[in-house]
């Protein structure tokens, strides 16, 4: 691994189909936008990629199918990666490495073309985000979570989600793979879910022992764009909708030490914001 290797973010949810590749795009879009740093996004939802739809492309040209030669012969370098990943003007500097494509291969990733991928990532990026399947059923998601630097969980406020599901994933999963509990943030969405029970962070805290916790609102209209192709212009159109992710961006500056760049940023807005939340801590 490169001397000057990048952190690892990975997402995963507790339970699929509830927003965790949103969440994990969002905010990898919103940490590249607001600190100017090479932010790769990592794709690693081996049976059900979908991030390149969100963004409109329905056949894209490079696919993490399409590496797998060069994961297999351990050729693929940062260099190459940073070619062949997906980064247009409008995403500010987030660089996507669209998923696997042929579901039926999903088995035959191994955990070491897993690691040489995370390693290139970490060579050529500040920082990669990895989104990652719900089940630990794969090499990709194995990898990632346990090589992170930084895991987020994502998981809503319907009871059979962060009940079951995140405890499971926590206290039985994780911790198999030398996780502990403390080692997760958990990322709650609202607004899809406030149907399913209602709960609130203080009773998912209370329920699953998690002391770190992120609530992440967003509105409803974000689930047309993402049926319509236009995550990207969606994000990038208002300061209002990235600004949304800020909740688990946060988090994450602080801990990967990044705020003193944000400090000295010529955006004002964005310098009174981090004054103002500054106070409220």
């Amino acid at each position: 691994m490169s001397a000057r290797a990048g952190k690892l973010v990975a997402f995963a949810g507790s339970t699929p189909n509830i927003g965790t590749s949103l969440a994990a795009f969002g905010t990898a879009f919103r940490l590249a936008s607001t600190t100017g740093k090479r932010v790769g996004f990592l794709c690693l939802n081996l049976k059900s990629a979908k991030t390149h739809l969100y963004l409109g492309i329905d056949k894209p040209e490079i696919t993490l199918d399409g590496l797998r030669p060069e994961l297999k012969a351990g050729t693929l370098t940062g260099d190459k990666l940073q070619q062949y990943a997906f980064a247009p003007s409008r995403l500010h500097g987030l660089h996507v490495l669209f998923g696997n494509l042929a579901r039926d291969q999903a088995e035959y990733y191994e955990p070491e073309q897993v690691t040489r991928l995370l390693d290139a990532s970490r060579e050529a990026f500040d920082l990669t985000v990895a989104d990652v399947s719900a089940y630990w059923d794969n090499a990709a998601t194995v990898c990632a979570m346990r090589e992170a630097d930084h895991r987020c969980l994502v998981t809503t406020g319907s009871l059979t989600h962060f009940q079951e599901d995140v405890n499971r994933w926590t206290g039985q999963v994780g911790a198999q793979f030398g996780i502990a509990q403390q080692d997760y943030q958990l990322v709650l969405m609202q607004g899809k879910y406030t149907h399913a029970g209602g709960f609130g962070m203080k009773e998912i805290r209370k329920e699953t022992g998690v002391i770190s916790l992120s609530e992440l609102h967003l509105a409803e209209s974000v689930h047309l764009q993402l049926d319509s192709g236009r995550l990207d212009e969606w994000l990038a159109a208002e300061e209002r909708h990235a600004a949304a992710f800020d909740a688990v961006a946060d988090p994450l500056l602080r801990k990967l030490n990044w705020g003193e760049r944000l400090k000295r940023t010529d955006r004002p807005w964005l310098r009174r914001l981090l004054y103002h939340r500054g106070r409220e801590r």
